[in-house]
Formats: structure tokens, sequence, C-alpha cells
């Protein structure tokens, strides 16, 4: 084994950057085993969402949902964008990915006081010991690699500064919080195109989109839950037996033409510079935490026709049909129309703003089901087309 490679003293290996062109790149076991954690911490939010939804109480509840969800997004993506670059297979690394999961799984315990309670201490605490490991990561990375040293340390700096304003932000008084959590917000969100700017690290396009594809399938089975919620609870109904079913099988129905919208384009195509990569990124916030919104909204529906909701039937209904336009728009603008022809590009979002129409209907989302199916329709007949940069 040659020196540039080989094991130190302690068997770590050198952190070097990797190939983004590598033949047979695809998602580790330790990759599939850190979205486990938040599995957790998706579930958690979207249960919390539910209750916040059903008891009539919608803006507290989506504020506190886009707050937590920023928190889990943000530090999934991260790792996973880092680890397209640099990721190794030694004891360190394992161990900095463990303590990161660690965070996850405190964050998950403190989204319930963030709902209830507007408490942030937990759910901060959580994110900073996940983002410090971050900055041991990025550090090891810059004692490895000059090319990259530069971009490396300026993601450790920028980091350890803002998780520093963030446990600033624990003894803030309570009406400074919301600004501050929006400063220390767009902070985060700097800090990439900051250290990016002049030597970018390298991505592979399509290791990075499988590992969102993944997540994406994570968010996507909390869905297909609500549908089987829905057949459960109409075991134990009679006398909501019939519209239970019918929210089952249309959740389901749903919930795989978001599956067969979302996997439609060629991802990889979406992430060939740095700015399509940032959009790529960030607008998949939309996407994740409207899919994870979705099954708060099937919940909700369940909710209603078995008189546990404080909601009317028509904002129930919109419990669904937004996060199901916002998800589809989001995908539609992030990959899906850079492949499409003018016909999909018609169809999709038109058929996204048709969505909102259901909640004028008196069947639960039956018109989302319908109109995601003729989209979907579409999409079997007229499949991607080659980008005309491509």
């Amino acid at each position: 084994m040659s020196t540039s490679t080989a094991p130190s003293r302690l068997r770590l290996l050198p952190m070097r950057p990797r190939d983004p062109g590598e033949d047979g790149r695809v998602a580790s076991t330790l990759e599939l085993f850190f979205d486990l954690v938040f599995v957790v911490a998706v579930s958690v939010a979207s249960v919390q969402l539910h209750h916040q939804l059903t008891e009539d109480h919608v803006v507290d509840g989506l504020v506190s949902y886009a707050m937590v969800f920023f928190a889990i997004w943000w530090a999934w993506m991260n790792f996973t964008w880092f680890a397209t670059s640099f990721a190794v297979d030694d004891w360190l690394y394992r161990v900095l990915t463990f303590v990161q999961m660690a965070g996850v799984l405190v964050l998950a315990a403190g989204i319930q006081p963030v709902f209830e309670d507007d408490d942030l201490r937990l759910v901060i605490v959580g994110y900073v010991i996940m983002r410090v490991a971050m900055v041991a990561q990025w550090l090891r990375a810059a004692r490895a690699d000059e090319t990259t040293r530069r971009t490396c340390l300026t993601y450790a700096a920028g980091i350890s500064l803002v998780q520093v304003l963030w446990i600033a932000v624990l003894v803030l008084p309570g009406a400074a919080v919301p600004v501050a959590f929006v400063v220390l917000l767009l902070a985060e969100l700097a800090v990439p195109v900051v250290a990016e700017r002049r030597e970018t690290t390298p991505w592979h396009p399509h290791h990075v989109t499988e590992r969102y594809a993944l997540f994406t399938l994570i968010l996507l089975g909390e869905s297909l839950l609500g549908s089987a919620n829905a057949v459960l609870e109409a075991l134990h109904d009679d006398t909501a037996l019939v519209p239970l079913l019918s929210v089952a099988l249309l959740a389901f129905v749903t919930t795989a033409a978001l599956w067969w919208i979302y996997f439609w384009p060629p991802h990889h195509r979406a992430i060939t510079s740095l700015a399509s990569s940032l959009r790529y990124g960030y607008v998949h916030y939309v996407v994740f935490a409207a899919a994870g919104a979705l099954s708060a909204g099937i919940e909700v529906e369940i909710d209603v026709l078995t008189d546990h909701s404080e909601l009317t039937d028509v904002a129930a209904a919109f419990t669904v049909t937004v996060p199901v336009a916002l998800f589809v728009l989001g995908i539609w603008w992030i990959t899906l129309r850079d492949n499409a022809d003018a016909v999909v590009n018609t169809v999709v979002p038109v058929g996204a703003l048709l969505v909102l129409l259901d909640p004028v209907l008196p069947i639960p989302f039956a018109l989302t089901s319908v109109v995601l199916a003729l989209v979907v329709a579409v999409l079997v007949v007229r499949p991607p087309t080659t980008p005309a940069h491509g």
C-alpha cells in the first residue's frame, strides 16, 4: 500500500476527496444506519404536527414544524454532502457519525416541548451536538488534503461560529427567539455558499441523489403508515367504515403517485454546478417537509371522520392538499422541468394547482388522487427528455 493511502498508527485512513466519477458508488451501510435515527425525529415531528392541526392550532403547529424540520433536514443534508465528498471507513469516522446520530435522538426528545411549550432548549442541544461532530469531520478533512483545505476550514469555522450563536439563543428572552432563529437559519444556509465560493468540494451525482431518494422513501413511508392507521380505525369504527377505508385507499394512491413523480426524472442531471447543487439541496427542504406533513394531514382526516378533530372538513382537507401540492411543485422546480417537454411542464404544475381545489369537494382528497393519477399517466406516455444543455 502506498504511503498516500496507508492508515496511520491509529489505523486512521487519510480523508482524501472522493472521486466524483467513482464507479459503483452507492450508499454505505453506515449511511443507511444514520438515516434510521432520522426516521425517529421525522416521526415525532409529524405526530406533533398532527396533534396541533387536529386541535385547530394551525399557525403555531406549522411554525413549530418548520423550525424543527429545518434542524432535522439541515443536519441530515450537511452529513450527506460531506460523506459524498470525504467519507472513509475507519473507526474515527464511524464514531463521529455515531455522535451525530446521538444528537438526532436528543433533538427528537426535544420536539414535543417545542410544540407544546415553545421550548427549544433540548432541540438546540441536540442540534449543536450534531454540528460539533460535523466540525470535527471538516477539520479532519482539512488536515488530510491541501487542495480543499481552505474550503474545509471555512466550513469548520462557519459552523463553529453559528453553533456558538445557537447556544447564546438559550439565554435570550422568549420574544427574541423567533428573530434569532431566522437570523441563524440564514447564517447556516450561508456557510456552504461562502465555503464553496472559490474551491468546491467534489460530489458524486449518483451517490448524493441516491441519498436524497432514500430519505424521500423514509418520508413517504410515514404517509403509508397513515393509510394503514385508517384501515385500523375502520376495523374499530363501524359507523365510519366506508369513509375510513376510502381515506386509506386514497392515501395509498396519493403516496404511490408522489413516488412516481419524484422518481420520474433522472435526478443526477440536476447537480452539474454549485448553483444547481444549492438549488437541489435547499429546495428539497420544501419537498421533505411537505412529505412529512402529508402523513400528519392523513391522520387529521382520520380524526375528522371519527369526530376527534376541531377542524372543519374543508380545513382538514387542506392539511392534505397543501403538502401534496408543495411536494409536486418542489420536485417540478428542482429537476423535473429540466427533463420534460412542454406537455409535461404544463400538466405537472397545473395538476399541483388543481390539487388545491380538493377541499371544495365533500369526499376527502378524492380530487387529489384523481389528478395525481392523471399526471402519472402523462409521465408514463411522455418519458424524460435530454436537457438542452446536456
